[in-house]
């Protein structure tokens, strides 16, 4: 492990936490009273997926690669699919929402649908980190997880901030949000 390595892996763990630290900020819009500790577990549930699926992608390679590139196709539509359901069924609370502190609240569920829609693109980091060894592979994904809590806990506050701000209606922002990060993802994974 040297400089380089330090700054490539700080450098996935940035590119690969946007999109969950999108989808903080929309958690914490929907949910402006929401709690300390559930910051943290929506911190930590990302945290946790943005770190396990490289390694899941690094063990493809070095296990089961025929089978990782079949799954690959289908990352950007199941990233459309968990999030657009997610984001629309905030949408429609947000609409029927008349509360200050806003209707839509964060269920486990649905945050570890959220984990894995954000995060299952990161499989194919796996292929970036499979020359290391299982050792430096796993430093590489703690300085990914590590990253990924960091900004999705700033997420959540910041999208509790403005949630706060825009009263119940934020619910509807936040669902936007998700929706059209879905889009980008598949976007992104059918352009690419």
């Amino acid at each position: 492990m040297n400089f380089e390595f330090f700054i490539l892996s700080i450098g996935l763990g940035f590119g690969l936490a946007v999109d969950a630290f999108s989808v903080s900020l929309a958690n914490g819009l929907s949910e402006p009273c929401m709690k300390k500790g559930k910051a943290v577990t929506i911190a930590g549930v990302f945290a946790v997926f943005q770190g396990v699926m490289p390694l899941i992608g690094w063990l493809c390679v070095h296990t089961i690669l025929k089978y990782f590139t079949a799954f690959e196709k289908a990352i950007p539509w199941i990233a459309l699919a968990l999030l657009s359901f997610i984001g629309i069924k905030m949408i429609i609370d947000g609409a029927k929402c008349k509360c200050e502190c806003g209707c839509t609240k964060v269920s486990f569920l649905s945050l570890l649908v959220q984990g894995v829609a954000t995060s299952i693109d990161a499989l194919s980091v796996g292929f970036t980190i499979a020359s290391y060894n299982i050792l430096v592979a796993l430093v590489c994904v703690a300085i990914i997880a590590v990253i990924t809590f960091a900004m999705c806990f700033a997420g959540v506050y910041i999208g509790k901030k403005f949630g706060t701000k825009l009263s119940g209606k934020a619910s509807i922002l936040g669902g936007i949000i998700l929706v059209a990060i879905g889009l980008e993802i598949f976007l992104t994974g059918i352009l690419n």
